[in-house]
């Protein structure tokens, strides 16, 4: 197989990538595109601390991050190679993880906080995706999330959103805006803008690497 053609889709927190890649995805067949997603590659931590030690743990730093496994992947997956990897669920002991099994494709789509920061990952990529949101918007779709999906406290999510995602936000995201391809403001809560704007991204793609 020919080397992919690779995509970061970076964005901060609430951000909208989630909503943003599944509507990507559905423009594509599965052997057309894979996915391998940063939040995989969290170091696991959360059996050695109490509720509390967990609350005050920053998780928006790249040292929680196993960014060698991270890149050792990728470059499997660059060179035609499967790659199986265990999901991360957020130290949810409600979730059972999933064995995830990604398949090398044309297409390969690398997503999360810190693909820009790991400057090997981002000197890797063909097309670089930046989305951002407003402050507040950002916020409530955090907040909907991590009370719903990932069982924390109204207080844990606000603790975390003013100490460690904001200033993660500023420091190791926001500085890499200017060396990306497409900067996608995601405030709309309407699908249609997104799936307009991954349509067009998806046209483009599908004439230059599928054809």
């Amino acid at each position: 197989m020919n080397k992919p053609f690779i995509i970061g889709v970076a964005g901060g927190s609430g951000s909208g990538k989630t909503f943003f890649l599944k509507c990507f995805l559905e423009h594509f067949a599965a052997s057309e595109v894979c996915l391998v997603s940063q939040d995989d590659y969290y170091f696991p931590v959360a059996h050695h601390m109490t509720k509390e030690e967990n609350m005050y743990y920053n998780f928006d730093l790249p040292s929680t991050i196993d960014h060698e496994h991270f890149e050792d992947d990728i470059a499997r997956l660059i060179n035609g190679e499967t790659v199986l990897k265990k999901e991360y669920t957020f130290n949810n002991p409600d979730i059972e993880p999933k064995m995830l099994e990604i398949k090398p494709a044309p297409i390969l789509i690398v997503e999360g906080l810190f693909i820009l920061h790991f400057r090997e990952i981002a000197s890797s990529l063909n097309l670089k995706i930046f989305i951002e949101a407003d402050n507040d918007i950002a916020l409530g779709r955090r907040l909907k999330r991590d009370l719903l999906e990932r069982g924390y406290s109204h207080e844990d999510v606000m603790y975390r959103w003013a100490n460690h995602v904001i200033p993660a936000y500023n420091e190791y995201l926001l500085p890499y805006k200017g060396e990306c391809d497409q900067v996608i403001t995601n405030n709309s809560h309407e699908a249609d803008d997104i799936i307009c704007i991954t349509g067009a991204i998806s046209k483009e793609l599908r004439g230059k690497v599928l054809s």
